[in-house]
């Protein structure tokens, strides 16, 4: 496991994982309702900042690994998840939603995985209706964090409709992979 410096930005990704959630249990008297969600709302930016800073980093550094091309998807799943899960607590967003986004980023990693075992990792490539989708959750959970009024605007109005074209979108670039997977399976089968 290299320890470089765009490694150290996921690492600090995944542990701001915790802190995100963990605002939401402390005691009224500790933080009020809006301070918890303007302190969450501002750790998922940050950690979304993290997110492109160690893309970033690891190609101007040129450290670029393995290593860090498997955890930094795993670390904008386990963000994405462990948000959607507190925002259905809080009531912020329907099971549902959660349910398909969630479900769809673990069906796609296991797609892939797969993909890879049979030497077709190139068919299931990031493509750009998943950058779309990943860029739609990455507006919508903030918004969704912050929740409260800013004037007439209204971050929850603009984040649900957000994460439902992140659902809509899940769903098909995960048709659109299991598309490009089946003709690998049948050849694999035979």
């Amino acid at each position: 496991m290299p320890l470089n410096v765009p490694n150290l930005f996921t690492w600090l990704r995944i542990l701001m994982i915790p802190l995100v959630v963990g605002v939401f249990y402390f005691p009224g008297v500790w933080l009020s309702s809006w301070q918890q969600n303007l302190i969450a709302t501002a750790l998922f930016i940050a950690a979304a900042i993290t997110d492109w800073l160690d893309g970033y980093l690891a190609r101007r550094l040129n450290q670029m690994s393995a290593f860090g091309a498997f955890l930094d998807p795993v670390a904008d799943k386990l963000m994405i998840a462990a948000a959607l899960i507190v925002l259905v607590e809080l009531g912020r967003v329907d099971a549902v939603i959660a349910v398909i986004i969630i479900g769809r980023e673990i069906a796609v990693s296991a797609l892939r995985e797969w993909m890879a075992k049979i030497g077709q990792s190139k068919s299931v490539a990031v493509n750009f209706l998943g950058k779309i989708k990943t860029i739609s959750q990455m507006i919508a959970v903030p918004m969704l964090l912050y929740h409260d009024r800013i004037g007439a605007f209204s971050p929850q109005r603009v984040g649900t409709w957000l994460i439902y074209l992140a659902a809509v979108l899940t769903l098909i670039s995960m048709f659109y992979y299991l598309k490009l997977a089946s003709p690998s399976s049948e050849q694999s089968s035979r």
